[in-house]
């Protein structure tokens, strides 16, 4: 595959590739992570049952519209005038491109710019291991749930066998700065940088908030549990 500019930058004269171009499994990733997200897209129907006349806002949409996998939100969603997608770097293009309603550009670890309630639904894919620390983290879920009613969100499970980021297997479940320290010496310091990759486990979200806000699905890939879902849905 031919190697892309997008999305690839440099930081201390290393090229920092976020979607691994030039990794040979890359095909192999995405096969299964587009059959992994048909999974969750029909669960965010099922839970979320949006109406035509809904808001929604996907939060954290990405540039690459090259692999099949990415933005597939947009592709799939059917009411895409009532669409508002967001993201920290500037990705207007992308309501030409899919004909949507509007972009909002919000700015890491600050509120979301939204009104409370703004959105009758909120669909957030693989953001929540790329937002910081625990605390970062708690943060995140509680602004998505102040700006939406109802709330659906998805990120890797850690105890999946293989990080999908870094295409390492089990090194994730190690314990944090071993993990950091052995992505440091085979993939550079930006996935070992908490700031870029902090995969959760249902039980690291349960142990955010005082008492139980979301429930908690699982989505399986080849038997395992790769992805968690977590759902809350405001009373009528």
């Amino acid at each position: 595959m031919k190697k892309k500019k997008l999305n690839i930058s440099k930081k201390d004269n290393e090229v920092i590739d976020y979607f691994g171009y030039n990794n040979p499994l890359l095909k192999i990733k995405t096969k299964f992570s587009l059959k992994a997200r048909n999974k969750m897209y029909n669960k965010f129907l099922e839970f979320c049952n949006p109406k035509p006349t809904d808001e929604v806002l996907d939060l954290g949409v990405t540039p690459d519209t090259s692999l099949a996998d990415s933005n597939f939100f947009e592709k799939l969603y059917p009411y895409k005038n009532k669409l508002t997608i967001a993201s920290i770097e500037d990705y207007n293009f992308l309501c030409q491109k899919y004909g949507l309603k509007e972009f909002v550009q919000n700015k890491a670890k600050e509120p979301l710019p939204f009104k409370d309630n703004q959105f009758d639904q909120l669909f957030c894919s693989a953001v929540l291991e790329h937002v910081g620390n625990h605390n970062d983290q708690k943060f995140f879920l509680e602004e998505c749930l102040r700006v939406s009613k109802n709330v659906f969100i998805t990120t890797p499970n850690r105890y999946f066998p293989i990080e999908m980021h870094t295409f390492l297997p089990f090194c994730h479940w190690l314990p944090r700065k071993l993990f950091e320290k052995i992505v440091k010496i085979l993939k550079g310091d930006f996935w070992a940088d908490i700031n870029n990759l902090n995969l959760l486990s249902q039980k690291d979200i349960k142990s955010m908030f005082n008492k139980e806000v979301f429930s908690i699905y699982f989505i399986k890939t080849m038997g395992f549990n790769s992805n968690l879902i977590l759902v809350k849905k405001k009373p009528n």
